[in-house]
Protein backbone atom coordinates (compact mmCIF):
# COMPACT_ATOMS: atom_id res chain seq x y z
CA UNK A 1 0.00 0.00 0.00
CA UNK A 2 1.36 3.40 -0.59
CA UNK A 3 0.34 6.63 1.54
CA UNK A 4 -0.69 10.12 -0.68
CA UNK A 5 -0.48 13.04 1.32
CA UNK A 6 -2.06 15.93 -0.66
CA UNK A 7 -0.28 19.72 0.02
CA UNK A 8 -0.93 21.36 -3.26
CA UNK A 9 -3.43 24.15 -3.22
CA UNK A 10 -2.50 27.87 -2.96
CA UNK A 11 -3.71 27.99 1.06
CA UNK A 12 -5.92 31.09 0.12
CA UNK A 13 -7.99 30.98 3.07
CA UNK A 14 -4.74 31.66 5.29
CA UNK A 15 -3.67 34.39 3.24
CA UNK A 16 -1.53 36.62 4.00
CA UNK A 17 -0.10 33.69 6.08
CA UNK A 18 0.74 31.64 2.36
CA UNK A 19 1.92 33.89 0.51
CA UNK A 20 5.12 32.92 0.55
CA UNK A 21 4.81 28.95 1.76
CA UNK A 22 2.49 26.41 1.38
CA UNK A 23 0.03 25.99 4.30
CA UNK A 24 0.76 22.80 5.22
CA UNK A 25 3.90 24.00 6.39
CA UNK A 26 2.81 26.34 8.41
CA UNK A 27 3.65 25.51 12.16
CA UNK A 28 0.63 24.14 14.35
CA UNK A 29 2.12 24.81 17.92
CA UNK A 30 5.46 23.15 17.91
CA UNK A 31 5.71 21.09 14.32
CA UNK A 32 5.45 22.01 10.66
CA UNK A 33 1.41 20.74 9.78
CA UNK A 34 2.44 18.04 7.74
CA UNK A 35 3.79 16.30 10.30
CA UNK A 36 0.68 15.32 11.56
CA UNK A 37 -0.95 13.58 8.40
CA UNK A 38 3.00 12.23 7.87
CA UNK A 39 2.67 9.95 10.87
CA UNK A 40 -0.83 9.03 10.95
CA UNK A 41 0.06 7.36 7.92
CA UNK A 42 2.82 6.13 9.70
CA UNK A 43 1.01 4.49 12.30
CA UNK A 44 -1.48 3.39 9.42
CA UNK A 45 1.77 0.84 8.47
CA UNK A 46 2.53 3.03 5.10
CA UNK A 47 5.87 3.27 4.46
CA UNK A 48 5.83 4.83 1.13
CA UNK A 49 4.70 7.93 0.63
CA UNK A 50 3.74 10.09 -1.78
CA UNK A 51 3.22 14.19 -1.45
CA UNK A 52 1.33 16.10 -3.67
CA UNK A 53 2.59 19.70 -3.91
CA UNK A 54 2.95 23.09 -6.02
CA UNK A 55 6.09 22.88 -7.93
CA UNK A 56 6.79 26.37 -6.69
CA UNK A 57 7.16 24.58 -2.81
CA UNK A 58 8.80 21.38 -4.01
CA UNK A 59 12.50 22.85 -2.38
CA UNK A 60 10.52 24.02 1.03
CA UNK A 61 9.21 20.15 1.44
CA UNK A 62 12.29 18.78 0.45
CA UNK A 63 14.26 20.62 2.77
CA UNK A 64 12.14 19.52 5.45
CA UNK A 65 10.82 15.91 4.56
CA UNK A 66 13.69 14.82 2.74
CA UNK A 67 13.61 11.24 1.03
CA UNK A 68 11.81 9.96 4.81
CA UNK A 69 15.26 8.12 4.90
CA UNK A 70 15.62 9.32 8.35
CA UNK A 71 12.42 7.65 9.52
CA UNK A 72 12.94 4.54 7.74
CA UNK A 73 10.50 5.60 5.24
CA UNK A 74 10.61 6.66 1.55
CA UNK A 75 8.74 9.98 0.47
CA UNK A 76 8.87 11.10 -3.20
CA UNK A 77 7.14 14.14 -4.56
CA UNK A 78 4.17 14.37 -7.29
CA UNK A 79 3.67 18.08 -8.87
CA UNK A 80 0.15 19.42 -9.07
CA UNK A 81 0.51 22.81 -11.03
CA UNK A 82 -2.91 24.10 -10.06
CA UNK A 83 -5.73 22.67 -8.06
CA UNK A 84 -7.41 20.12 -9.95
CA UNK A 85 -9.35 18.88 -6.72
CA UNK A 86 -8.18 16.26 -4.08
CA UNK A 87 -9.09 13.52 -6.53
CA UNK A 88 -6.61 14.09 -9.17
CA UNK A 89 -3.95 12.55 -6.78
CA UNK A 90 -4.80 9.49 -8.73
CA UNK A 91 -3.98 11.00 -12.29
CA UNK A 92 -0.30 11.48 -10.89
CA UNK A 93 0.53 8.37 -9.16
CA UNK A 94 3.14 6.50 -11.25
CA UNK A 95 1.91 3.73 -13.29
CA UNK A 96 4.17 1.47 -11.62
CA UNK A 97 2.83 1.97 -8.58
CA UNK A 98 -1.06 1.69 -9.76
CA UNK A 99 -1.17 -1.76 -8.67
CA UNK A 100 -1.54 -1.22 -5.24
CA UNK A 101 -4.14 0.33 -2.87
CA UNK A 102 -3.31 3.91 -1.25
CA UNK A 103 -4.31 5.66 2.03
CA UNK A 104 -5.15 9.15 0.72
CA UNK A 105 -4.67 11.95 3.64
CA UNK A 106 -5.50 15.81 3.46
CA UNK A 107 -1.97 18.05 4.32
CA UNK A 108 -4.40 20.08 6.67
CA UNK A 109 -6.18 17.56 8.54
CA UNK A 110 -4.69 16.11 11.93
CA UNK A 111 -6.69 12.92 14.04
CA UNK A 112 -5.53 11.88 17.45
CA UNK A 113 -7.69 9.63 19.70
CA UNK A 114 -6.21 6.82 21.96
CA UNK A 115 -5.90 3.74 20.32
CA UNK A 116 -6.33 5.03 17.02
CA UNK A 117 -2.90 4.37 15.64
CA UNK A 118 -3.24 0.78 16.38
CA UNK A 119 -6.22 0.46 15.03
CA UNK A 120 -5.21 1.96 11.25
CA UNK A 121 -3.17 -0.64 10.53
CA UNK A 122 -6.13 -3.54 10.66
CA UNK A 123 -8.98 -1.01 9.90
CA UNK A 124 -9.23 -1.68 6.00
CA UNK A 125 -9.30 -4.97 4.23
CA UNK A 126 -7.55 -4.07 1.18
CA UNK A 127 -11.03 -4.13 -1.02
CA UNK A 128 -13.12 -1.14 -1.85
CA UNK A 129 -13.07 2.11 -0.31
CA UNK A 130 -13.18 3.04 3.31
CA UNK A 131 -14.16 6.65 4.53
CA UNK A 132 -14.47 7.62 8.11
CA UNK A 133 -17.63 9.24 9.48
CA UNK A 134 -17.17 12.21 12.28
CA UNK A 135 -20.26 13.44 13.90
CA UNK A 136 -20.21 17.27 13.77
CA UNK A 137 -22.68 20.19 14.77
CA UNK A 138 -22.08 22.23 11.29
CA UNK A 139 -22.68 19.30 8.90
CA UNK A 140 -23.37 21.75 6.15
CA UNK A 141 -19.65 22.86 5.76
CA UNK A 142 -18.14 19.36 4.49
CA UNK A 143 -18.73 16.56 2.58
CA UNK A 144 -20.96 14.46 4.58
CA UNK A 145 -22.65 10.34 4.63
CA UNK A 146 -25.79 9.50 4.82
CA UNK A 147 -25.74 6.20 6.51
CA UNK A 148 -28.72 3.76 7.66
CA UNK A 149 -30.03 1.78 10.97
CA UNK A 150 -26.93 -0.54 9.77
CA UNK A 151 -24.77 2.61 9.55
CA UNK A 152 -24.20 1.53 6.31
CA UNK A 153 -23.60 4.30 3.80
CA UNK A 154 -26.74 5.31 1.22
CA UNK A 155 -25.56 8.80 -0.20
CA UNK A 156 -22.72 10.90 -0.17
CA UNK A 157 -23.73 14.82 -0.42
CA UNK A 158 -21.10 17.90 -0.41
CA UNK A 159 -21.74 20.72 1.77
CA UNK A 160 -25.38 20.12 1.79
CA UNK A 161 -27.66 23.04 2.34
CA UNK A 162 -30.65 21.65 3.94
CA UNK A 163 -29.76 19.15 7.11
CA UNK A 164 -28.72 15.45 5.31
CA UNK A 165 -26.42 13.90 8.23
CA UNK A 166 -24.62 14.63 11.25
CA UNK A 167 -22.02 12.78 10.27
CA UNK A 168 -18.90 15.02 7.97
CA UNK A 169 -16.52 12.66 5.82
CA UNK A 170 -12.63 13.48 7.43
CA UNK A 171 -10.32 13.65 5.37
CA UNK A 172 -8.81 10.26 5.22
CA UNK A 173 -9.82 7.51 3.47
CA UNK A 174 -8.40 4.29 1.32
CA UNK A 175 -9.03 3.19 -1.60
CA UNK A 176 -7.84 -0.84 -3.65
CA UNK A 177 -6.32 -0.32 -6.82
CA UNK A 178 -9.63 0.19 -9.05
CA UNK A 179 -9.28 3.95 -8.32
CA UNK A 180 -6.99 4.51 -10.97
CA UNK A 181 -8.97 3.33 -13.60
CA UNK A 182 -12.46 4.33 -11.97
CA UNK A 183 -11.31 8.23 -11.12
CA UNK A 184 -12.03 8.72 -15.17
CA UNK A 185 -15.90 7.79 -14.11
CA UNK A 186 -15.51 11.10 -12.32
CA UNK A 187 -16.14 14.82 -14.24
CA UNK A 188 -14.92 18.17 -12.67
CA UNK A 189 -17.34 19.92 -10.70
CA UNK A 190 -18.91 23.38 -10.78
CA UNK A 191 -15.50 24.46 -9.60
CA UNK A 192 -13.24 22.52 -11.87
CA UNK A 193 -11.91 19.78 -9.72
CA UNK A 194 -12.21 16.19 -9.25
CA UNK A 195 -14.17 16.00 -6.17
CA UNK A 196 -13.16 13.12 -3.39
CA UNK A 197 -16.69 12.55 -2.72
CA UNK A 198 -17.58 11.66 -6.27
CA UNK A 199 -14.89 9.34 -6.08
CA UNK A 200 -16.77 7.55 -3.03
CA UNK A 201 -20.26 7.90 -4.37
CA UNK A 202 -18.54 5.67 -7.79
CA UNK A 203 -17.77 2.95 -5.40
CA UNK A 204 -21.02 3.53 -3.36
CA UNK A 205 -22.72 2.58 -6.46
CA UNK A 206 -21.02 -0.24 -6.70
CA UNK A 207 -21.55 -1.16 -3.15
CA UNK A 208 -17.70 -1.25 -2.51
CA UNK A 209 -17.58 1.48 -0.18
CA UNK A 210 -17.31 1.12 3.37
CA UNK A 211 -18.20 3.57 6.12
CA UNK A 212 -16.27 3.28 10.14
CA UNK A 213 -17.78 5.74 12.65
CA UNK A 214 -15.02 7.63 14.70
CA UNK A 215 -14.94 6.68 17.92
CA UNK A 216 -16.10 9.17 20.87
CA UNK A 217 -13.54 10.86 22.06
CA UNK A 218 -11.53 11.02 18.87
CA UNK A 219 -10.21 14.04 17.66
CA UNK A 220 -10.40 15.52 14.20
CA UNK A 221 -9.34 18.68 13.60
CA UNK A 222 -9.12 20.75 10.33
CA UNK A 223 -6.78 23.65 10.39
CA UNK A 224 -7.76 25.15 6.87
CA UNK A 225 -8.79 28.73 8.51
CA UNK A 226 -6.80 31.11 11.08
CA UNK A 227 -9.08 30.13 13.48
CA UNK A 228 -9.42 26.23 12.92
CA UNK A 229 -5.26 26.57 12.71
CA UNK A 230 -5.51 28.53 16.25
CA UNK A 231 -7.80 25.88 17.46
CA UNK A 232 -5.48 22.87 16.51
CA UNK A 233 -2.65 24.60 17.70
CA UNK A 234 -3.86 25.25 21.34
CA UNK A 235 -5.54 21.51 21.06
CA UNK A 236 -1.72 19.88 20.91
CA UNK A 237 -0.50 22.27 23.19
CA UNK A 238 -2.70 21.33 26.03
CA UNK A 239 -2.31 17.55 24.69
CA UNK A 240 1.30 17.61 24.87
CA UNK A 241 1.66 19.86 28.39
CA UNK A 242 -0.99 17.37 30.11
CA UNK A 243 0.41 14.33 29.09
CA UNK A 244 3.95 14.73 28.75
CA UNK A 245 3.87 13.31 25.22
CA UNK A 246 3.99 14.77 21.47
CA UNK A 247 1.38 14.44 19.15
CA UNK A 248 2.83 14.33 15.41
CA UNK A 249 6.27 13.18 16.19
CA UNK A 250 7.78 11.19 13.33
CA UNK A 251 11.06 10.41 14.88
CA UNK A 252 9.04 9.09 17.79
CA UNK A 253 6.73 7.40 15.68
CA UNK A 254 9.29 5.55 13.58
CA UNK A 255 10.96 4.19 16.25
CA UNK A 256 8.48 2.61 18.29
CA UNK A 257 7.14 1.59 14.99
CA UNK A 258 10.74 0.04 14.46
CA UNK A 259 11.19 1.59 11.16
CA UNK A 260 14.31 2.68 12.58
CA UNK A 261 17.05 1.50 14.66
CA UNK A 262 18.52 3.04 17.81
CA UNK A 263 21.25 3.89 16.50
CA UNK A 264 19.87 5.47 13.83
CA UNK A 265 17.68 7.28 16.05
CA UNK A 266 20.45 8.37 18.19
CA UNK A 267 22.08 9.52 14.47
CA UNK A 268 19.16 11.96 13.88
CA UNK A 269 19.04 13.39 17.22
CA UNK A 270 23.16 14.33 16.95
CA UNK A 271 21.81 16.33 13.81
CA UNK A 272 19.53 18.32 15.39
CA UNK A 273 19.87 21.90 16.80
CA UNK A 274 19.57 21.90 20.97
CA UNK A 275 16.23 22.70 21.97
CA UNK A 276 12.67 21.77 23.22
CA UNK A 277 12.29 18.65 20.36
CA UNK A 278 15.43 17.19 20.69
CA UNK A 279 14.87 17.08 24.88
CA UNK A 280 12.25 15.17 24.63
CA UNK A 281 13.62 12.99 21.91
CA UNK A 282 16.61 12.81 24.35
CA UNK A 283 13.97 11.06 26.87
CA UNK A 284 12.89 8.09 24.37
CA UNK A 285 16.89 6.93 24.27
Amino acid sequence: MIGIILAGGKGSRLFPMTMITSKQLIPVYDKPMIYYPLTTLMFAGVREIFVVVDPSQITNYKSILGDGSQWGLEVKYLLQDEPRGIADCFNLVPPDKRNQSCTVILGDNIFYGMGLGASLKTIYSGNGALAFAYEVSNPNDYGVVVLDSAGKAIDIVEKPQEFKSKYAIPGLYWFDQQCYELIHEIKPSKRGELEITEMLKVYLARNELNTQILARGTAWLDTGTPQNLLSAANFVSVIEERQGLKIGCPEEVALREGYITKTQFKSNLASMPLGEYRSYLETLE
